[in-house]
């Protein structure tokens, strides 16, 4: 995995045996929940010591009433809060079916949601059903402020897919 800073953003550039080893669980694990784990896994032991706090998914809970919709599904390494609101990050995310990058979470101000407060940046990505509806969010968390960027959402959209975790025909 190679890995550099370039201002303050931390650039990952996924490497062919991280794609390959994403691209594994979709054919070793049947179930999504199965593949969920194994890609939370992957993520906290090839980045925790790089600068990753949390990884873990949100699912949706299915009460379309309730601002509290997503609940925690597999993750690494800490407790979190579950369920949470939609108006934090991981709700934008799932609301909008869009990448969210938060390079300071203090610029969300009322709109972030602190299950840790040492917390800095967050990226959230949206995780789709065949017919383009979204199920739930990859949450990634840093203590590091601009830790997360373009190229980290592109590169973990990519894995989400090739785990067979999220699909959009």
């Amino acid at each position: 995995m190679a890995s550099g800073w370039h201002g303050n953003e931390l650039v990952k550039l996924c490497d062919e045996h991280l794609l390959a080893s994403a691209q594994k669980i979709a054919t070793r694990w049947e179930h999504r929940q199965e593949r969920m784990s194994a890609l939370v896994d992957l993520l906290w032991e090839t980045f925790s010591s790089d600068g990753l706090s949390w990884v873990g998914f949100y699912l949706d809970g299915g009460d379309t009433t309730s601002d509290s919709r997503l609940v925690l599904g597999p993750r690494r390494d800490t407790p979190a809060c579950s369920p949470i609101g939609m108006h934090g990050a991981c709700g934008r995310c799932f609301l909008s079916g869009h990448p969210l990058i938060v390079s300071d979470v203090r610029d969300l101000g009322d709109r972030y949601i602190a299950c840790d407060p040492r917390d800095q940046s967050e990226l959230v990505i949206p995780c789709f059903e065949p017919s383009g509806s979204v199920w739930g969010v990859l949450d990634l968390d840093s203590h590091r402020i601009g830790y997360f960027g373009e190229r980290s959402a592109i590169d973990l959209e990519r894995m989400v897919v090739l785990a067979g975790i999220s699909r959009r025909e």
